[in-house]
């Protein structure tokens, strides 16, 4: 007798190129990226992430990359102002500034980081959210004709919206993988579709959209080397398949959601022994966040001194771990 089937599971596929702790990650797109670093981040990874902040469009993700590959200085002749404040199109409005000085130090700083941190990582992942694209018009005071990053609260008049033909995509996309390849031959360059629902251009249009991304990167990933797609679209459209894996607004992934790919991504990028530091390692960062009742008592500094113990072989074993804070932070805690 057969068993009934309630749903779909796409089972997670091992990567032969796996991630690592030396590894350096670099991680560039839309807030599901951002969820990603964020667990690597907790998990001591190597991690650098959106250089300019949140982006949704391939068209600014690609001026993000290529700003880091050239390292460019932003001037004052790229900022505008609006609302009292000194923006650029090309940024998210975390770099935005009530002086341009402020402004330019954030987005300067942050490329310089970027460029650096690029030249020698081993990995990208590149998350696409959205094919619809927004540029200013002649309604517009500045850079007519330029698609934005961020609207930063400008008027609805000033833009134009366009959805990016597919063609047009995959050749977008070689000239960034070959610019990336040029910078860094050694780059692993991983694409993912964001499952996130951009609800405010319509449920066809957006699946339009999606439609575009998912086409064009996997004409990229079936004709290009060390390019790879993570389905994490596929894990929460298809996998799990249901509204109570989205938070209240229906457009954004939950924190369940979010786990399952974050496990779908450990299975597929993470051998055993990297699997098992990430699980210590884990285990200090929740102690970290312990609060005794009583500090002094002898049980807790007997907590204390374990914790150390266990920091203190994982960097013998593993000296390239970025433990130093959580030693430090153990040892204060003695005799408390």
């Amino acid at each position: 007798m057969s068993t009934l089937k309630f749903k779909l599971t796409h089972p997670a596929k091992r990567s032969e190129h796996p991630i690592s702790y030396r590894d350096g990650v670099f991680l560039i797109g839309s807030c599901f990226s951002e969820n990603i670093g964020t667990k690597l981040n907790t998990h001591l990874f190597k991690v650098f992430e959106n250089p300019h902040g949140i982006l949704f469009n391939p068209i600014s993700v690609i001026k993000s990359l290529s700003d880091c590959i050239e390292n460019k200085v932003y001037t004052e002749a790229d900022l505008f102002q609006l609302n009292e404040v000194w923006n650029c199109w090309h940024h998210h409005s975390r770099f935005s500034g009530i002086t341009t000085k402020d402004a330019l130090e954030k987005i300067n700083n942050s490329i310089t980081k970027a460029h650096a941190f690029l030249k020698t990582a081993n990995h990208m992942v590149i998350t696409l959210g959205s094919a619809w694209v927004y540029q200013l018009n002649s309604q517009s005071p500045h850079s007519v004709g330029q698609v934005v990053a961020n609207n930063h609260k400008a008027p609805a008049n000033w833009f134009d919206k366009k959805l990016m033909k597919p063609d047009e995509l995959v050749l977008l996309l070689k000239h960034m993988v070959q610019a990336l390849h040029q910078f860094n031959p050694q780059l692993q360059i991983i694409f993912t579709i964001s499952p996130v629902r951009h609800l405010r251009e319509g449920l066809v249009e957006n699946n339009r959209s999606k439609a575009v991304l998912i086409q064009g990167v996997h004409e990229i990933v079936e004709t290009t080397e060390n390019i790879a797609y993570f389905p994490s679209y596929e894990y929460v459209i298809d996998d799990l398949r249901d509204y109570r894996f989205y938070a209240e607004d229906l457009v954004h992934p939950n924190y369940a959601a979010s786990n399952y790919v974050w496990e779908k991504l450990v299975e597929t990028y993470f051998n055993e022994q990297t699997q098992d530091i990430m699980k210590q390692v884990a285990e200090l960062q929740l102690a970290m966040q312990h609060k005794p009742f009583f500090a002094g008592s002898s049980q807790h500094q007997e907590f204390i001194q374990n914790c150390i113990a266990k920091t203190e072989r994982l960097l013998s074993l593993y000296p390239f771990l970025a433990l130093n804070d959580q030693l430090h932070f153990f040892k204060q805690q003695i005799g408390k």
